[in-house]
């Protein structure tokens, strides 16, 4: 498998748990929003787990980034800049970018993922 893939597999892996964390934080601190969605969790940095549940992932990221967006439109000044929103939109957009980035190699090597 294409060494950047791995890389950045497990760089995804990594954000993903930082997002559980952030959710859940969120969800404790600001009970009158519903929860934020739930990302799968990955295995592993593998080519397997690339081509059985990525597309699932892109999926649920995507009602992630959507849930944000409508955050940032709703909560006030003073919940945005509460450390548990913060800490959420941060960690939603590192997996965005982690995912953009996968896409793009992807796309670059044609889906390979064979170095």
């Amino acid at each position: 498998m294409n060494p950047r893939l791995v890389n950045l597999l497990a760089s995804f892996i990594r954000g993903s748990s930082d997002y559980t964390l952030a959710r859940l934080e969120f969800a404790m601190r600001f009970e009158r929003f519903d929860a934020p969605p739930v990302l799968a969790r990955l295995p592993d940095a593998s080519e397997s787990t690339l081509a059985g549940r990525w597309e699932i992932v892109e999926a649920q990221l995507a009602d992630i980034l959507s849930y944000v967006k409508q955050l940032e439109l709703t909560c006030s000044n003073e919940e945005r800049g509460d450390p548990a929103f913060r800490r959420l939109r941060r960690s939603t957009r590192e997996l965005d970018q982690y995912a953009r980035a996968l896409r793009w190699v992807l796309t670059v090597n044609g889906g390979d993922t064979t170095p």
